[in-house]
């Protein structure tokens, strides 16, 4: 009963100060003004504000949000004990379980399939090879590098 009457006087004096605003030719900021004024009878009318005041005035509702809190802390302490101890690896590497050292070992081999990665065996592909980088040469003496 009192948050519904601080709620109906916060919005009279809204609707107040926007009437003097809208006298003063401001109409686009009494507008605004007549908005935000009406939002707290609107919140009483909808029950709202009941609400609200339910939960906020519970000891259960405080002794809840106590155990919310008692919660989070526990995963923090968690997690900082985790980061700590040296993680999840070195349990892992201390157990003896084998553990991936290298996602991917050849990751550095480009990949052009195994056709292309074995090296050719006559003399012949090797002097093409030098062609190729004949012209590379060829194309930067040209340009001056």
């Amino acid at each position: 009963m009192l948050t519904s009457t601080v709620c109906a006087a916060v919005s009279a004096a809204g609707l107040g100060i926007a009437l003097v605003t809208a006298y003063r030719k401001r109409f686009r900021a009494a507008i605004r003004l007549a908005a935000w004024s009406l939002i707290p009878v609107g919140l009483v009318m909808t029950g709202v504000v009941d609400w609200l005041t339910g939960l906020v005035l519970k000891p259960t509702v405080w002794a809840g949000f106590g155990v919310l809190a008692l919660s989070a802390l526990l995963f923090l302490a968690g997690r900082a004990a985790d980061r700590r101890s040296g993680g999840r690896k070195e349990r892992r590497a201390a157990a003896g379980a084998p553990g991936r050292e290298v996602v991917a070992p050849a990751a550095s081999a480009p990949s052009l399939g195994p056709a292309r990665r074995k090296k050719p065996a006559s003399g012949a592909s090797g002097a093409s090879g030098d062609e190729d980088f004949s012209d590379i040469e060829a194309i930067l003496k040209k340009h001056g590098i």
